[in-house]
């Protein structure tokens, strides 16, 4: 069967919709109000146990060396559902530790029934020692450093508010990662500063004062398909799991078309000749090498003109073709829940401080003890909707403006 969701994981981020922009909480008001809180010599932190002296409230979401804090609390004992998971949102008074200039402001919205509006912000917490930030939420809950992907496949694609949390927690690894490698001016080489309460930088040396924004690392992801023979291209890297296949991809280079990325990079990987680009959908994807964080997923069909495979060793491990009939049999939903539940219990177990490893291969198991000859990414990755748009709905009707260039 075929998994739809309201929105690819990492995209649809409650904090940066319409609702959340017209939020009357600007960047430099946040800022202030946060900054007033974290000063330990002003009176709005020194009045322990004062009434807010903000409109707003201010949270606060750690991470530390890339991993969110999360909070997993048990369900009732009469509930079948697995654990689900949360962000564990700080109060200002816990992170007191870190710098001001440390913090990014990931947006603001209205909450509860009163709609009080709350500003909420990421921090690095990697090189703060001390429990006031690595032990629980505040409200009796245990939460734990969480890494990334296992809070992506843990999370409940039925869930719209565990599916926000997501995007959020993407949002703010994507930003602060970029914080910690865009440290100085690429033009002179000064000191880069935050403003706009971290949303850009800027060159601290007063005769360049060059404006430094986030980048965004775009990436075409392509199913290559053979029309005539109903079927589809799909490739393995040696950083696979065993039995995972998956659609090609790589970085655009400058001076490319989207559509020429797709063509060069088929044709340099697995020697395939693509005529007609068809897009799909996009996907913001936080989740890979530190490096790199801020990939920008960009979804396309691709129809081959030639058949023949000549896989780049340096790029892949294997490329083969596979029969819808193989693509339909390795999207199993059933797997997919299954991995979605067990990675779930894993988190919770984390966040008990007591972590019980589990490998994502050994989740995807058909009905006996035999594992699945060959799976595909689950409905957290765009690469899931490109092949199973294509198995169970076909694929798209080509326009005729199209040439088969």
């Amino acid at each position: 069967m075929a998994i739809h969701l309201r929105a690819h994981a990492f995209a649809a981020n409650p904090l940066r919709g319409v609702s959340a922009s017209t939020t009357a909480v600007s960047p430099s008001a946040a800022a202030e109000a946060l900054h007033s809180l974290l000063d330990t010599s002003s009176p709005a932190a020194a009045a322990a146990g004062a009434a807010n002296p903000h409109p707003y409230l201010s949270k606060i979401l750690p991470f530390r060396r890339g991993r969110p804090l999360a909070l997993s609390p048990d369900p009732p004992a009469s509930s079948p559902a697995a654990p689900s998971w949360r962000l564990a949102w700080l109060p200002p008074s816990r992170v007191r530790e870190v710098a001001l200039d440390a913090f990014v402001f990931l947006g603001a919205h209205a909450e509860g029934d009163g709609k009080e509006a709350a500003a909420y912000w990421a921090v690095d917490v990697s090189e703060v020692q001390g429990a006031r930030v690595d032990g629980g939420s505040g409200d009796g809950d245990g939460s734990a450093f969480v890494d990334m992907r296992t809070l992506m496949v843990a999370t409940d694609w039925s869930d719209k508010d565990a599916m926000g949390d997501l995007a959020i927690a993407g949002h703010a690894r994507a930003l602060l990662e970029w914080h910690n490698t865009a440290k100085f001016c690429g033009a002179c080489g000064s000191k880069a500063v935050p403003k706009e309460a971290g949303r850009r930088k800027q060159c601290s040396n007063e005769s360049c004062k060059k404006r430094i924004y986030p980048r965004v690392d775009p990436v075409v992801i392509m199913l290559v398909i053979d029309k005539e023979n109903d079927r589809v291209l799909l490739s393995r890297q040696s950083r696979f799991v065993p039995r995972m296949w998956s659609c090609l991809a790589g970085f655009i280079e400058p001076g490319e078309s989207l559509e020429e990325a797709v063509r060069r990079e088929t044709w340099e990987e697995t020697g395939i000749e693509v005529g007609q680009v068809i897009y799909h959908s996009s996907q913001p994807w936080p989740v890979g090498p530190n490096t790199m964080p801020c990939q920008l997923m960009m979804g396309f069909f691709a129809y081959a003109k030639s058949l023949e495979i000549h896989v780049d060793k340096k790029e892949l491990e294997d490329a083969k073709w596979h029969s819808r009939e193989d693509i339909k049999k390795a999207l199993t939903c059933a797997e997919y829940e299954k991995a979605q539940r067990s990675n779930a219990l894993k988190v919770n177990q984390i966040c008990k401080g007591a972590e019980k490893g589990q490998s994502l291969s050994d989740d995807f198991k058909v009905g006996s003890s035999e594992p699945a000859p060959m799976f595909v990414p689950g409905p957290f990755a765009i690469a899931h909707h490109l092949i199973s748009s294509w198995a169970f709905e076909g694929a798209p009707k080509l326009p005729s403006s199209f040439s088969n260039l």
